[in-house]
């Protein structure tokens, strides 16, 4: 059964795509948080650049809808071997293929 609950749809799912947005978007994560340490207060400042790129990305995926049903394989995947072993996995980390 692959029909999905409210929660699932507005909420599980979404959790997939952000923590998968993150790490495919890690290199624009990691220039936002070095350019945030080294400025202090002035990051708000300093770091629209970065910040802006981390956005587009995050954006980027959040609104790619292959991205969606992706992460709701995904997600479908986990439901279907919980279902089965009763057993909850940790997701594991998302490495894409370089």
């Amino acid at each position: 059964n692959s029909k999905l609950r409210h929660v699932e749809k507005d909420v599980l799912i979404p959790q997939i795509m952000r923590d998968r947005a993150k790490e495919l978007c890690s290199d624009k994560v990691q220039a936002f948080t070095k350019c945030c340490q080294e400025s202090g207060l002035l990051m708000v400042v300093k770091c629209r650049q970065e910040n802006t790129a981390l956005k587009d990305c995050l954006v980027g995926h959040y609104t790619d809808p292959s991205f969606y049903e992706e992460c709701k394989a995904e997600y479908l995947k986990q439901r279907e071997e919980y279902r089965a072993t009763g057993i909850k996995k940790k997701r594991q980390k998302f490495t894409p293929n370089v």
